[in-house]
C-alpha cells in the first residue's frame, strides 16, 4: 500500500512541474498565442486646415514725437488721450531767432535784387560788364538759396501730426529744453489695427493674401476677424518661418496695440489620412505605428502633420485602406502573431 501512495504522490508533482513548464512556456511565447486586437482601416478624408499660431497687435501707424531742433518748449497744443488730426500743431520750439534771420536775410535779398536789376539795366546799354552782372545775380541766388533753408528750419521748430491719431502721455513741460532725442509723446492711429505673426515653413504654401485670421486675447477674452493683407517674400533663417500682417476693423478702439493674441488660420481643406493620437509611439528617431500585415504586427516609421484634440496626420509612411492597431500598444512587438477582434474605419462603422 505505501509504495502505490508514493507513486501516486510522484505523478502528481510530475504532473504539477509539466503544467508550470507549460505556463511559462506559453508566457515565454506570445507570437505562438496570437493576441486579440482592435484595428482600424485607414481612408483619406477632408480636415479643415486650421493653422495655429500667436501675434501681436499694433497699431495701422504709429509714431514717437521727437523734436527736430534742440531748444525751449513755448507751447503745448494737444491734451493727452485727445484725437488729433492730421496737420494739427502740437508743440511749438522758440523761434525768435530764427524769424529774426529770416527778415535779415529778405532785407539783404530785396537790396540785393535792387542792385541786379541796375546792373541788367547797365549791361544792355554796354556800361557794365558782364562779369558784374553775373556776381550780382550770384549774391542773389545765394541769398535766396539762405532763406529757403532758414524757413525750412523754422518748420522743424512746430511739431506737427504727421496723420490722424490719438495723443498717448506727454512726457514735457512748457518751458522744457528738448533736444532730438527727448520723447514728447506717442501718436497711435487706432480705427485699424494689424496683427503681425508667423507660420512655420511646411504651411507657407497654404496661406494666401486675402485670408481670414481668427484672433483671441485670452486676457481680455477679445475676439476677432483680421484679413491677411501682406506677407515677407521671404523664409526668417533662424526660425524658418513666415512672417505675415494682417489687418482688423477697430472702429470701437477695443483692441489695444502690443496685445498678445492667439491666432488661427483657416487655410484650405485638404484630404488626408488621419490616425488616433494615442497609436503614435515615440521613438528615438522619429514615430511610428503598428500596422496589421496579414495577422502580424509591422512597425512602420511615419511623418505627422497637424494636430487635433484626438488624432495626428499622417503625410508619409501610411497609405490609404492600410490597416492600423489601435488596442494593446504597450504589449505589441514587431512580427509577433495577432488576431483581428473588432475593425473599424475612418469612413465610419465597424466592419
Amino acid at each position: 500500500m505505501r509504495p502505490f501512495r508514493l507513486l501516486l504522490f510522484a505523478t502528481s508533482i510530475f504532473a504539477f512541474g509539466c503544467h508550470s513548464g507549460d505556463k511559462k512556456k506559453d508566457a515565454a511565447n506570445n507570437g505562438k498565442q496570437p493576441m486579440k486586437v482592435n484595428a482600424l482601416i485607414l481612408h483619406k478624408e477632408k480636415l479643415e486646415n486650421i493653422i495655429r499660431s500667436t501675434g501681436a497687435v499694433i497699431a495701422d501707424e504709429s509714431v514717437d514725437l521727437k523734436a527736430e531742433l534742440a531748444g525751449r518748449i513755448t507751447g503745448i497744443f494737444f491734451k493727452e488721450g485727445a484725437h488729433v488730426r492730421k496737420g494739427d500743431l502740437l508743440l511749438q520750439i522758440f523761434d525768435d531767432d530764427i524769424k529774426a534771420q529770416i527778415k535779415k536775410t529778405q532785407e539783404q535779398i530785396n537790396l540785393n535784387q535792387l542792385q541786379l536789376d541796375r546792373q541788367e539795366a547797365m549791361l544792355k546799354i554796354n556800361a557794365s560788364s558782364q562779369q558784374d552782372y553775373d556776381v550780382a545775380k550770384t549774391q542773389v541766388e545765394t541769398l535766396k538759396a539762405d532763406l529757403q533753408n532758414l524757413q525750412a528750419t523754422l518748420q522743424k521748430t512746430s511739431i506737427r501730426a504727421p496723420f490722424d491719431g490719438v495723443i498717448g502721455l506727454r512726457y514735457v513741460s512748457e518751458g522744457g529744453y528738448v533736444t532730438p532725442q527727448s520723447q514728447i509723446a506717442s501718436l497711435q492711429r487706432l480705427n485699424s489695427v494689424k496683427v503681425d505673426f508667423s507660420v512655420p515653413e511646411k504651411y507657407s504654401t497654404s496661406i494666401r493674401v486675402g485670408d481670414t485670421i481668427v484672433c483671441n486675447n485670452e486676457a481680455s477674452h477679445l475676439k476677432f476677424k483680421a484679413k491677411i493683407y501682406a506677407m515677407d517674400p521671404k523664409i526668417t533663417t533662424d526660425t524658418r518661418s513666415l512672417q505675415l500682417r494682417a489687418i482688423a476693423d477697430n472702429k470701437n478702439g477695443k483692441i489695444l496695440p502690443g496685445s498678445y493674441v492667439r491666432v488661427d488660420v483657416q487655410a484650405a481643406a485638404i484630404n488626408t489620412i488621419m490616425v488616433p493620437t494615442e497609436t503614435v509611439i515615440p521613438v528615438l528617431k522619429g514615430q511610428t505605428v503598428y500596422r496589421y500585415d496579414a495577422g502580424k504586427v509591422k512597425q512602420v516609421p511615419i511623418k505627422t502633420g497637424i494636430r487635433t484634440d484626438a488624432r495626428v496626420e499622417v503625410l508619409e509612411g501610411l497609405n490609404e485602406g492600410d490597416t492600423i492597431i489601435t488596442t494593446g500598444i504597450m504589449f505589441l512587438k514587431p512580427d509577433i502573431n495577432v488576431v483581428l477582434k473588432e475593425v473599424k474605419s475612418t469612413a465610419g462603422g465597424k466592419l
